[in-house]
């Protein structure tokens, strides 16, 4: 009986919950697709990059965690570009009203620091202290589930053939806003 009673407390906090998906105690997980090419306008050539990430709001509106990065480029007879990166993540959310473009949208920005490395198969490759930053969007599809657009400016400084490599990236993704302990006990208080 428990479980089942946490079970619909859980439920109707992500269905109901406005503005929870960002309160001090919830958790963010989700991923970022950019650069996706599948070789329609140049044959044999294929690349994407993927962005996994997962943070917990310390509190309302800032999220601390980290993320993973993996890019991949190839095109026949031309060799594989890889970039990686692990390292930490912060994404501050503005206040609420004045940064909503449209009903449950919200701006934010992002920024990350770690180990990264970019490593083409023609030209100067460069490993070491990776870093990100820039602004967001996400839209609210649900009160639990955010789907994103994020400009961002990542650079590499460190060792290998060129000692710094740098990039302008639009990317695309989603984000799930999962309920901390706080925002189920608020919600059961409310059932009561």
């Amino acid at each position: 009986m428990k479980k089942l009673t946490l079970t619909l407390v859980l439920c109707v906090a992500v269905l109901f919950g406005a503005n929870a998906q960002i309160q001090k105690g919830n958790v963010m997980m989700g991923a970022n697709l950019s650069n996706i090419s599948f070789g329609l306008d140049k044959p044999n050539v294929f690349s994407l990059k993927i962005n996994p990430k997962a943070a917990w709001f310390v509190q309302d509106g800032l999220a601390l965690g980290g993320d993973v990065s993996f890019g991949l480029a190839t095109a026949k007879n031309a060799g594989t570009d890889i970039s990686y990166g692990v390292g930490a993540l912060g994404r501050y959310y503005g206040a609420t009203g004045a940064n909503e473009v449209v009903n449950n949208s919200r701006f934010f920005g992002e920024a990350t620091v770690g180990i990264s490395g970019v490593n083409p198969s023609v030209g100067g490759s460069t490993n070491g202290l990776g870093f990100s930053f820039g602004p967001g969007w996400t839209y609210f599809v649900t009160p639990s589930i955010g789907l994103e657009a994020l400009l961002k400016y990542n650079g590499v400084v460190g060792f290998g053939s060129s000692a710094y490599a740098h990039n302008l990236g639009l990317a695309v993704g989603f984000q799930i806003y999962l309920p901390g302990k706080g925002t189920v006990r608020k919600v059961q208080r409310d059932m009561q």
